[in-house]
């Protein structure tokens, strides 16, 4: 992925994440909120079996076109709002989180400089420094590569 490419995808979040949100509405027909995966479970509620999230082969064999369709989709979407997320952890200096952070929400790089009483133009070089850092960040970028190897 080249540096526009990920400038696109961070200010794409913002949309995405509520497209995810209704996928899964029309998807699963409630909520599945991302914050929620992996929450820990107590009394009997913990012994019981656990179904899997996503669809099995058999589920997807018999949806229907446009299902499957908007199924591929969110996991496309989930796969590229989780990378994003990780990818604020990787970024040195709290100023320069914040800018990121603004990024996510889709602020322009003038309602960022406003937030932190910067010039437009310090706030481009922070983006690009947050960039810069992000691109050097392997697991970031193999996270978001397109193209699945084969094993």
């Amino acid at each position: 992925m080249n540096k526009k490419q990920i400038e696109g995808l961070i200010h794409n979040y913002h949309w995405m994440t509520k497209e995810v949100q209704r996928l899964q509405r029309v998807l699963y027909g409630a909520d599945i909120p991302m914050r929620s995966w992996g929450v820990a479970q107590y009394g009997i509620e913990a012994t019981l079996p656990k179904g899997s999230k996503g669809k099995s082969q058999a589920e997807l064999r018999d949806m229907d076109l446009r299902e499957e369709r908007l199924y591929k989709r969110l996991c496309k979407f989930e796969e590229r709002v989780y990378a994003i997320e990780t990818a604020a952890s990787k970024i040195e200096g709290e100023k320069n989180r914040v800018v990121y952070d603004c990024m996510m929400e889709g602020m322009s790089y003038r309602a960022i400089g406003l937030h932190l009483g910067l010039s437009r133009e310090k706030v481009r070089q922070m983006k690009d420094n947050i960039i810069d850092q992000l691109c050097q960040c392997c697991h970031f970028v193999h996270l978001l590569n397109e193209e699945k190897s084969v094993v």
